[in-house]
């Protein structure tokens, strides 16, 4: 069988390292693809976000499964057009993909459909919205209504902050039209949790929980990213607590994805936060997490090809869900100046030195007589362990073998995991 991956990640390598260990896979593209994944797959250049150019490719190669790495193909409508052209692939509709693609959609969805989340108001004018402040106590959140990398979210102290966003994303534009319209929400106290679910049209199957650090620096400093580095299991998620998610919010969400008859085909990702009475959802992704992936599917025993189709049919169950016992944890080494300015091109060395049980996912990295930087995040290290300790030790040993100009990452990623 062959494979398209759309997307050029650490999340995309992690899914081309687990698609390339099943039997039933022949060949794997991925479009653009990595140097990473180059060493994996074939790797095409065609931007993600050119779906006509992607289709006409996976036409021509008899592609028998296309897989969905990022967000933008699946809000441009990707699912409809290979569908419509019957091609299989992964990932939900147009309309299902507004659920990351516009946060106020995400909002109302979850008011309608009465899943816990926070207080929040939306505005299009900065002159209302710094209005509006005062509807909210400090700190607040005012995040970008459309798509912004991960970084649209603005944790505000007080109200020069608070002002200063508003400004920063309806007046200067600073996400483009991703901040035509923002969301002013109340802060909420308490721990976060990632929960990734397999959709099958039917059902809603949780993975194995994870825990992401968004924040650049150490002791959750500095701005927001993408993501710094991973851990699963996220222990704070116990089984008293998932029963409650259970029935609070993913049998919500379904009856909800019914009613408004989404075609929901992939993976579904809950943001939670995690207070100190309740279980609320910060925001949902129609994809994948990175890096969470990258720490989700070293723990996965079962075939994910297999996996892939069976959702894709409507035949999944948690039968079909496999995991280790081991722990994983990961960290993500970046160029420095990330999540804002920072230089591409830099030489990497080191990494023909690392411990075989390592796992490397390349992200931002190509090929020129040597492997460079080109992009953000650069590389997630990671390994399986029998705790999180040993885990830890493991990865910092290795990152310490490995060297490129303005390396820059979090030295605490699973420091607070009692094992």
């Amino acid at each position: 069988m062959k494979v398209l991956v759309i997307g050029g990640g650490g999340r995309e390598h992690a899914i081309v390292w687990k698609l390339s260990q099943s039997p039933n896979v022949s060949k794997i593209f991925c479009a653009p693809g990595n140097e990473g994944i180059a060493q994996l797959a074939q790797c095409v250049n065609i931007n993600p976000g050119d779906i006509d150019t992607l289709l006409s490719f996976a036409i021509q190669e008899k592609i028998d499964l296309t897989v969905v790495g990022p967000e933008v193909p699946l809000v441009l409508g990707i699912t409809d057009k290979f569908t419509e052209n019957g091609m299989k692939i992964f990932g939900p509709n147009k309309k299902g993909a507004m659920l990351e693609g516009s946060k106020k959609y995400a909002k109302k969805f979850m008011e309608k459909y009465q899943i816990p989340t926070a207080r929040y108001s939306t505005y299009n004018q900065a002159e209302d919205a710094i209005n509006g402040l005062s509807q909210f106590a400090f700190p607040l959140v005012i995040k970008a209504d459309g798509l912004a990398a991960g970084k649209g979210v603005i944790i505000c102290e007080n109200i020069d902050d608070a002002k200063k966003a508003i400004e920063d994303i309806l007046k200067n534009k600073k996400f483009g039209d991703s901040g035509n319209e923002i969301i002013i929400e109340e802060y909420l106290k308490g721990t976060e949790a990632s929960l990734m679910c397999l959709v099958d049209n039917k059902k809603i199957i949780p993975l194995e929980s994870a825990k992401d650090y968004k924040k650049a620096l150490d002791n959750d400093k500095g701005l927001n990213t993408g993501g710094m580095g991973s851990i699963s299991p996220n222990k704070i998620l116990n089984e008293e607590l998932m029963n409650k998610i259970k029935t609070e919010i993913l049998d919500r969400i379904l009856i909800g994805l019914h009613e408004e008859k989404i075609y929901y085909k992939g993976i579904l990702y809950v943001g939670l936060m995690i207070t100190s009475d309740d279980v609320k959802v910060l925001e949902f992704n129609v994809r994948f997490g990175d890096p969470e992936t990258e720490v989700l599917l070293p723990r996965l025993e079962s075939d994910l090809f297999n996996i892939f189709l069976k959702t894709i049919d409507g035949t999944i169950s948690e039968e079909d869900l496999k995991w280790t016992d081991k722990v994983c944890i990961c960290t993500v080494l970046t160029s420095g100046g990330y999540p804002e300015f920072y230089e591409k091109g830099n030489a990497i060395y080191g990494l023909d030195s690392l411990d075989k049980d390592i796992l490397v996912f390349h992200a931002g990295t190509r090929k020129t007589d040597k492997i460079v930087t080109n992009g953000g995040r650069v590389l997630t290290v990671g390994t399986l362990a029998g705790n999180f300790n040993e885990g830890r030790n493991k990865v910092y040993k290795n990152i310490d073998k490995i060297h490129f100009e303005n390396m820059a990452y979090r030295k605490d990623i699973g420091k607070e995991q009692r094992n």
